[in-house]
């Protein structure tokens, strides 16, 4: 007997009983996009390989070690995209979106990297961001943290999630600051890990995010970049500061947090959490004002951020899922041939008249018992029932499967206006 062929390790299915979840969040950062005017956009999983390595940086790990990268029939270099800014500057800048223009766009999909998969870290990922080109100020960096925290609100995660907080500088300052770095670094190399040994070379800044407690000591006494900003970044940064302050953002600056990829400039944040173990980050972004430009376009000021799904639904509480998922207001029994003809009748004129009505309608017949089981395992709040003594008397029976509340049968004619009135009251 051949073996079955399994799904790619780190690639997950997302099965039926776990979907909701997936829908509220996404349902949730819709109508979040709406109410604060952004807008969707849709780029393709495939891109130009040199794109990444243009925009992320050649001696990142994400580029170095993580892009799912192939030659296809006429010798190309794709990528299976492993972050979405890179993809949205490029769609932004191809299609026309950006000179004298401001947008505010948002975007969700899967992302491709080959990493060890672990809880909340996997092959293939998910993640809802936002992009926003052509605002300079800090009021748009401030947005995007009142928007995130809103969101927390919504999904009711608000206390298991910190903000961090820091500046990068201008690219000019960050570079002056860099070879200091470099150099405070190079004076304790005896003391560095291998990986930080390797990034003094690529990415210093990187060594400051390390994560190996022997070298902490090091790198709490490390220069100060917050001492080393340029007065136009060091005014942007205050000035976000107050905006946070006066909406009563908790947050804290953290000096170590200068993020993975090398096209961030001045304002960077995170949002954190200590429930999800290794991988705290809940949701990460910043000011990418150089990028466009890197990638062939006009000078062009930009900020955004990325939120792992995955990670969302796993700080998710039951009570709240429960809660916030839309299960089915009906499930409609039919117990004779006769009845099926009739009721598929009935379900699609209910339909018609009731668009927000979600009706069930039974397929594959059998007996009351068994189309019973499979009403209370639909989740369903009703039972309309359709049987021989219905069918006679032009009536239909209704029962109710999560309220102890009384079993009617009303006549068929009343049907549409006794559900209207029940999905009325149930949504209001």
């Amino acid at each position: 007997m051949s073996k079955s062929i399994q799904a790619i390790r780190g690639m997950n299915d997302i099965l039926p009983a776990d979907i909701k979840s997936w829908q509220l969040v996404e349902r949730v950062f819709q109508q979040l996009m709406d109410n604060y005017g952004y807008e969707e956009i849709r780029m393709p999983l495939l891109e130009m390989t040199s794109l990444f390595k243009r925009s992320i940086g050649e001696v990142t790990d994400i580029v170095e070690k993580e892009m799912y990268t192939f030659d296809d029939r006429n010798g190309d270099s794709l990528t299976l995209r492993p972050e979405g800014t890179a993809s949205c500057v490029r769609a932004a800048m191809q299609n026309g979106l950006l000179h004298n223009q401001v947008q505010k766009l948002w975007y969700a999909g899967p992302m491709f990297r080959h990493e060890r998969p672990q809880k909340g870290r996997y092959r293939q990922f998910h993640q809802l961001g936002v992009e926003v080109f052509g605002i300079a100020g800090p009021d748009i960096d401030a947005e995007l943290i009142l928007m995130t925290a809103r969101f927390w609100k919504l999904l009711e995660i608000q206390d298991k999630v910190e903000l961090e907080i820091n500046s990068l500088g201008s690219n000019q300052a960050r570079a002056a600051y860099r070879d200091i770095l470099v150099d405070y670094f190079k004076g304790h190399e005896d003391k560095l890990d291998e990986d930080s040994k390797r990034r003094l070379t690529s990415n210093p800044l990187r060594i400051l995010d390390s994560k190996n407690p022997d070298m902490r000591e090091i790198v709490e006494a490390a220069p100060k970049l917050a001492d080393h900003l340029d007065q136009e970044s060091e005014q942007h940064f205050k000035e976000l500061c107050l905006i946070l302050d006066e909406h009563a953002i908790k947050y804290r600056i953290n000096p170590c947090l200068v993020r993975g990829l090398d096209y961030y400039n001045r304002t960077v944040f995170e949002w954190i959490t200590d429930h999800l173990g290794a991988q705290g980050t809940v949701c990460a972004g910043g000011r990418y004002d150089g990028l466009v430009k890197q990638l062939g376009g006009r000078d062009t000021v930009a900020v955004g951020f990325a939120m792992g799904i995955e990670r969302l639904i796993s700080l998710l509480d039951e009570d709240f899922l429960a809660n916030s998922v839309q299960l089915p207001d009906a499930y409609f029994i039919m117990l004779s041939p006769e009845a099926q003809s009739h009721g598929r009748r009935l379900a699609e004129s209910l339909r018609d008249e009731l668009p927000a009505l979600r009706l069930h309608v039974h397929a594959g017949g059998g007996s009351l018992k068994s189309q019973m089981k499979r009403a209370d395992k639909s989740k369903a709040k009703l039972a309309l029932i359709l049987g021989e003594d219905e069918m006679a008397s032009s009536q239909v029976t209704i029962k109710h499967l999560r309220t102890g509340a009384e079993q009617v049968t009303i006549k068929q004619s009343e049907l549409l206006s006794w559900l209207r009135k029940y999905v009325n009251q149930t949504n209001s």
